[in-house]
């Protein structure tokens, strides 16, 4: 094995090393979010990363059932859990907002 080999292989350990830590540590912090607080950006990217929830574009598809267009979605901490907050707009103007279950992907009741 050469020098240069090992060095590589070094550099490319630490790396794995120091994503898998900083993962751990998003998802931590997701754990201490108060209910209705929702995931900064690189904690989404965590989450979903880890298989904890359904992609967005399934729980935008539940939504859909409304026919309404999502205008914006945000992944918050609810009280059984992971939600996505989903803004519509109907054909006729009219926004509301859905509420769906971010691990099974379904719309919430009332949501």
């Amino acid at each position: 094995m050469s020098i240069r080999f090992l060095i590589l292989a070094a550099a490319m350990l630490t790396a794995v090393l120091g994503a898998s830590a900083s993962q751990a540590a998003e998802l931590k912090a997701v754990g201490k979010l108060a209910d209705g607080q929702c995931l900064s950006p690189a904690q989404r990217r965590h989450v979903s990363a880890s298989g904890k929830v359904v992609p967005l574009g399934k729980a935008i598809r539940a939504a859909k059932a409304r026919r309404s267009e999502v205008v914006d979605a945000k992944l918050c901490k609810g009280s059984k859990g992971l939600v996505y907050l989903l803004t519509l707009l109907a054909h006729d103007g009219k926004v509301t907002r859905a509420t769906v279950d971010a691990a099974s992907g379904t719309l919430a009741e009332g949501g």
